[in-house]
């Protein structure tokens, strides 16, 4: 992949996605859309965004149901051939593997393991026990032996988790650039540290979307990489 960063473009006014993904595109790899512009702009949304940017798109919908339902739920949105696709790897591997079997031959399935806005006394509040790292290794392992392509986690672990799988496929989210704002997110790291330690996407969002001028820092991210 010549260039990792996909933009988290989730505007509610699909007229202003349209026109920042326009602005961003030599800048970027792809565009990841996520549950909120799903919901709002559906099948018709992601075709705009499709064909104005002219990217890959990573639809971040991290299904999670039984393993019916969330089969039913890829081919749903076959159609549309997204380059990546989320589901939750807590939904189990039954849940996983229908997934990946029901997804296009070139869709890559990666499982979310845990959401880069918690943080281990979250993991605690839920009955987890033990790190962070600890419970990302175990779900990376349980994505890999269901047969998915990769996962989702932060840029904290991607690194233990690059070491476990080899040849797995990385996303990691919640990136700052280096003296960024943190915002919301509680496990972050730059794009480079992430990329270094073997992401192979690098999603990014507010830096971008919300920046004065949204392609000078798509580039210069790029730029870092």
């Amino acid at each position: 992949m010549s260039n990792p960063v996909y933009l988290a473009l989730d505007l509610p006014r699909l007229a202003d996605a349209t026109a920042l993904a326009k602005k961003v595109r030599a800048h970027i790899g792809g565009i990841k859309l996520g549950l909120e512009f799903f919901c709002a702009h559906g099948h018709h949304g992601v075709l705009e965004i499709m064909h104005e940017a002219k990217l890959p798109i990573f639809l971040d919908l991290k299904l999670h149901d039984i393993p019916n339902t969330v089969a039913g739920a890829m081919q749903a949105i076959g159609r549309l051939e997204p380059a990546i696709v989320t589901v939750h790897a807590s939904g189990g591997r039954a849940m996983m593997e229908d997934a990946r079997a029901a997804a296009g031959e070139n869709t890559k399935v990666v499982a979310v393991t845990m959401l880069t806005s918690m943080d281990v006394r979250d993991l605690a509040n839920t009955g987890v026990d033990g790190s962070v790292e600890d419970q990302v290794l175990r779900l990376a392992e349980l994505a890999e032996r269901s047969g998915l392509d990769g996962i989702v986690c932060s840029g904290r672990e991607v690194k233990a988790v690059h070491d476990q799988w080899k040849h797995g496929f990385f996303v990691v989210p919640g990136l700052r650039p280096a003296g960024g704002a943190v915002g919301d997110q509680k496990r972050v790291v730059t794009p480079r540290q992430a990329r270094d330690d073997g992401a192979s996407v690098l999603v990014v969002g507010r830096p971008i979307a919300r920046a004065e001028d949204p392609a000078a820092a798509a580039r210069e991210i790029e730029a870092t990489l």
